[in-house]
């Protein structure tokens, strides 16, 4: 992900990528430097640092960009309520975004499903990934099922009630995001991010798919987030309020 960024965002005019940061140098640096760590980066060279990491990685740049106050955009999710907080805190000092999912179409899918929610008796989500993906649900499927939950709430519905009255197999319905909403989550070789919220009611069905095939896709949404923030203390939960 990070060298799709680079790329993607050194290739523009609006961008200059200063650093790559990783334990390992990175394959390609696409004319910026390599830095094993941000402490090993001059603050005063850099406006915005952008975190596509680990949970530990976010929260380590968190505290240093709240202390160096720099902006800081960031991609990881599962975060801890622990790693969290060192995000809210860094919010405190300077402006800060926090996405599960940065591409345009994964934030329009949402917006079509939670307008969709309240005309459906029932709804479940299916995300698929990479068979590298380390945190199931994924974030983006997490944010969709609580879209579609508020919806419901805010149109008088009551929560979605489980038909199953006994499991041969455990999990075998996924997991209850909140409202009766059910997340399933798929890991498989080859993919990359896939999504589908499905819809059912009387006589009919409507499901909401999103694909990204290749990791180019994140970039201009990374590229939206980096201008809307600078070192003025604000918190950002995605990125749904900058696509128009």
């Amino acid at each position: 992900m990070g060298q799709a960024l680079a790329e993607g965002l050194g290739g523009t005019d609006a961008f200059s990528v200063v650093a790559l940061v990783d334990v390992c140098e990175p394959r390609a640096l696409f004319g910026a430097r390599y830095a094993p760590s941000l402490v090993d980066i001059d603050a005063s060279s850099i406006d915005v640092v952008i975190d596509f990491s680990t949970p530990e990685g976010v929260a380590d740049s968190a505290s240093w960009c709240a202390l160096h106050g720099v902006a800081l955009v960031i991609g990881a999710t599962g975060l801890t309520s622990a790693q969290r907080v060192v995000v809210d805190e860094a919010a405190t000092k300077v402006g800060v975004v926090m996405a599960s999912n940065f591409s345009i179409g994964a934030v329009l899918a949402e917006r079509f499903a939670a307008l969709a929610a309240p005309y459906f008796e029932s709804v479940e989500v299916i995300e698929l990934h990479h068979d590298r993906k380390v945190d199931a649900p994924s974030g983006t499927s997490i944010a969709a099922a609580h879209a579609i939950e508020a919806a419901r709430a805010t149109a008088g519905m009551e929560p979605i009630a489980n038909p199953t009255e006994r499991l041969t197999i455990d999990g075998a319905r996924g997991a209850d995001a909140g409202g009766g909403v059910r997340i399933h989550s798929v890991r498989l070789a080859g993919l990359v991010a896939h999504q589908e919220v499905l819809f059912g009611g009387p006589g009919e069905g409507l499901t909401i798919r999103h694909d990204t095939y290749d990791r180019s896709s994140f970039v201009p949404g990374v590229a939206l987030a980096a201008n809307a923030v600078d070192a003025t203390p604000r918190f950002l939960d995605g990125i749904a309020s900058l696509v128009n």
